[in-house]
């Protein structure tokens, strides 16, 4: 399960990567660009979606964003992904601070399979419902300035060969 806002669309990230290359430290290696979608700025991580195109190789990645469809309308275009991912579909509203809102979705969606789910607003909810997932279960978090990074990649790919 993938989000996109904290994970591949940044917040803030891009001024910390452009300071760190300058001063000679780049720990992140973060390269993206910015677009306009649907009227909105966005700061596009090519770092994290090079990395979901590695994982894609031993996962089925699956959309758990407020984008919805719409991460198929721009992703693939703007970053090489792949077109036409199963994305989820949410029963509220989104919220913005919370990743709770999307756990009936991500649970009807995984069933009884095993599931990752990188998100930058995993709360203590999200941490429960893992623990009592009858299926292995790995909640990635990340940093929403950096997004998906290389450690938290290696992570997801290390613990995909434990099952």
């Amino acid at each position: 399960m993938v989000d996109i806002d904290g994970v591949i669309s940044l917040f803030g990230g891009w001024e910390e990567a452009a300071r760190e290359r300058r001063e000679g430290y780049d720990a992140y290696s973060l390269t993206g660009s910015f677009h306009s979608i649907d009227g909105t700025p966005h700061f596009l991580s090519s770092t994290a979606a090079a990395h979901l195109l590695d994982l894609s190789s031993v996962f089925e990645l699956v959309w758990a964003s407020g984008w919805e469809e719409r991460a198929n309308e721009h992703l693939p275009r703007l970053l090489g992904l792949p077109r036409e991912l199963p994305f989820l579909r949410f029963a509220r509203a989104v919220g913005r601070t919370n990743a709770h809102w999307k756990l009936d979705a991500i649970d009807a969606y995984a069933g009884a399979r095993a599931l990752a789910w990188v998100d930058d607003a995993l709360n203590d909810a999200c941490h429960v419902w893992a623990q009592a997932r009858p299926a292995p279960t790995l909640l990635v978090q990340t940093d929403p300035r950096h997004g998906l990074t290389a450690p938290e990649a290696r992570r997801l790919a290390d613990w995909a060969r434990t099952l």
